[in-house]
C-alpha cells in the first residue's frame, strides 16, 4: 500500500464519527467484566462487559440509576479523555431518536467510551444508519445494540398526522413519514403503539443484518429493542 494511504481500520479506531458518536470504551456499571474489575471509579479501555448480557446489565445499571436520581456521571472527566485518546472500545451501541430529551449516555449513566450512538428522527433506519450501528459488532466486536424508542417522539407524531390527514411533511421530512407507513397501519394510528413497532420492526430488520447475523447465531451479539419513558426516565425492554 503506498504511503500515503491510511489503513482504514486504524483510522477508525482512533475515533472518527460515522453516523454518530463513536468513541472509547468500557462499562458505566458493576457487570461482569471480560477482564479483572477495576474500583468502581472506571475502566481501563480493554476493560468491558463480557458479553451481551452483561453489556445489558450494565446499561440497566446505569438506567436505574438515572431514575432514582443516584446518577454518578462515571467517566467525563480529564483523566477519562486521556485514557481514550488513542484506543476505544464500547460496550454497547444505542440507536435511538434524535430528540433532545433522550441522550443515551445520560439515560444510561454512561460516559466518554462507554457507547457508540447513533440517532435520527424515530430512530428511522436507511443503509447509511445501517453501516454506522454495523461499526462497532464487526470492528471491535461490541456485544450488544440496544434500538431505543421513546415516549411522546415528535418525529413518529408528525408522521402519524401526515399519513392520516394525507398530507406529505415538508422536505426530506416526508422522507421519515414515509418510512413509518408500515408501523402507522398496524398502529391503527395510535402513536405510542407506532413508536413500539417501529421500534421491534429496527430489530428484526438489524437482526437479519448480513453483518450482524453471524455473530447472533455465535452468541456474540444481541440486539434487543427498548422504550424509554420521558416522565419517569425508566427504560424498558420490548424486545
Amino acid at each position: 500500500m503506498p504511503n500515503h494511504m491510511i489503513n482504514r481500520r486504524a483510522l477508525l479506531r482512533t475515533g472518527i464519527v460515522a453516523g454518530g458518536l463513536l468513541a472509547g470504551a468500557t462499562s458505566a456499571g458493576t457487570a461482569v467484566f471480560a477482564r479483572t474489575a477495576q474500583p468502581s471509579n472506571g475502566t481501563t479501555p480493554d476493560q468491558r462487559p463480557a458479553g451481551p448480557d452483561q453489556a445489558w446489565a450494565t446499561l440497566r445499571e446505569g438506567n436505574r440509576r438515572w431514575v432514582d436520581g443516584t446518577a454518578t456521571h462515571p467517566h467525563q472527566d480529564a483523566d477519562r479523555r486521556r485514557e481514550v485518546a488513542q484506543k476505544q472500545n464500547p460496550f454497547a451501541v444505542v440507536f435511538s431518536c434524535i430528540d433532545s430529551r433522550v441522550s443515551p449516555e445520560l439515560v444510561f449513566d454512561a460516559g466518554l467510551g462507554d457507547l457508540f450512538v447513533v440517532r435520527t428522527a424515530g430512530q428511522t433506519i436507511d443503509p447509511l444508519v445501517t453501516g454506522a450501528a454495523e461499526y462497532g459488532p464487526a470492528e471491535l466486536g461490541t456485544p450488544l445494540v440496544v434500538v431505543l424508542g421513546h415516549q411522546r417522539c415528535g418525529a413518529v407524531t408528525a408522521a402519524a398526522e401526515s399519513l392520516h390527514e394525507h398530507k406529505k411533511l415538508p422536505g426530506q421530512l416526508n422522507t421519515i413519514a414515509s418510512s413509518l407507513h408500515s408501523a402507522y397501519t398496524r398502529s391503527g394510528g395510535d402513536v405510542d403503539k407506532m413508536i413500539r413497532i417501529n421500534t421491534v420492526d429496527v430489530v428484526n430488520q438489524l437482526k437479519k443484518d448480513k453483518l450482524f447475523a453471524p455473530r447472533i447465531a455465535k452468541g456474540k451479539l444481541k440486539i434487543i429493542g427498548a422504550y424509554y419513558s420521558i416522565d419517569t426516565g425508566e427504560v424498558t425492554r420490548l424486545l
